[in-house]
């Protein structure tokens, strides 16, 4: 039976209508359609990752055949310890973090320059947007071939000499590259706060006495924190994973100075065949990257609702 809602100022009870739950079936048609695309994605990613976790128990090396044994977490002991898996590790920090933050200063500034009005805007828009629509592999041979080689690259062309700016400065280079490529994503995400800033807050602070900058500074970027933030760290979560830019550019050295974890996993594969250990450095990946894309969902989902106050 429907209740009825009484008021304190003498209004008629107001009924309302409690809403019936749907049975078992009706709930599971509604669920039904989306069946075969949560089977396939078990297929492809779960069952993979469920047998690399398998194999991270192994000592197996290719070059042994006939020697595969369990070995619990030795292989776990063995990355968490050995120094050049370490040094693997540092890099991938200093990699994506350089990366990340040049990115995300660059992406502001552009982002504050195209939320204004001028002639061209929107050709200007679609040429900064370009680089991120460019594969990473062609974007790292790109950047070898045609603006680092020592003898007909555009940096020497410019500047003169026969300098090896990779061998030089290997870090600067694939760091450059990777903020060539990831300062329109960080861009389009600030300027989508930037469009959706409220005219008449600014105006408010005009008509206070606030500068420009005192308005950027004090009214614009804690508005933007939240973009910022989401940027960063769904930046992070792809720059964590590099493996084009190092492949390509440096191949991790010059002795392994550009060694990032990726391509640190895909030397214990494919150079020294030791199929366990790299599966263990992978889950190790795999465990880091889950914890930056947690933090990424749950400022998503914040930003969400301060976007969506009702």
């Amino acid at each position: 039976m429907p209740t009825t809602i009484t008021t304190g100022t003498g209004a008629a009870p107001r009924p309302t209508v409690r809403p019936t739950r749907p049975d078992r079936a009706q709930r599971w048609a509604r669920r039904a359609p989306l069946l075969p695309a949560l089977v396939f994605a078990i297929v492809v990613t779960q069952l993979p990752f469920l047998f690399t976790l398998y194999l991270s128990t192994q000592s197996w090396n290719a070059l042994r055949p006939g020697s595969r044994e369990f070995t619990g977490l030795a292989n776990y002991g063995q990355v968490l310890t050995d120094d050049r898996l370490r040094a693997a590790l540092v890099n991938t920090v200093v990699l994506t973090a350089s990366s990340v933050v040049l990115s995300v200063l660059l992406g502001l500034g552009l982002a504050v320059l195209l939320d204004r009005r001028f002639p061209g805007r929107g050709i200007v828009r679609t040429l900064l947007i370009t680089p991120f629509l460019v594969m990473p592999m062609a974007a790292a041979l790109l950047w070898k071939h045609a603006i680092y080689n020592p003898s007909y690259g555009l940096l020497n062309g410019i500047l003169g000499g026969s300098t090896d700016w990779v061998s030089a400065y290997p870090m600067t280079s694939v760091v450059t590259a990777l903020v060539w490529q990831w300062t329109p994503f960080m861009m389009l995400i600030i300027l989508a706060g930037l469009q959706g800033q409220s005219l008449e807050t600014l105006e408010a602070a005009r008509v206070d006495g606030a500068g420009p900058w005192q308005i950027f500074t004090r009214v614009t970027l804690p508005y933007l924190r939240p973009y910022l933030e989401l940027g960063a760290l769904l930046g992070s979560i792809y720059l964590v994973q590099t493996f084009d830019a190092v492949f390509t550019i440096t191949q991790g050295g010059p002795g392994s100075a550009t060694t990032n974890l990726p391509y640190e996993i895909y030397l214990t594969t494919f150079r020294k065949f030791e199929y366990g250990e790299a599966a263990a450095a992978g889950v190790v990946a795999v465990i880091g990257t889950i914890v930056v894309a947690t933090l990424a969902l749950r400022v998503l989902s914040s930003l969400f609702r301060m976007e969506d106050p009702r």
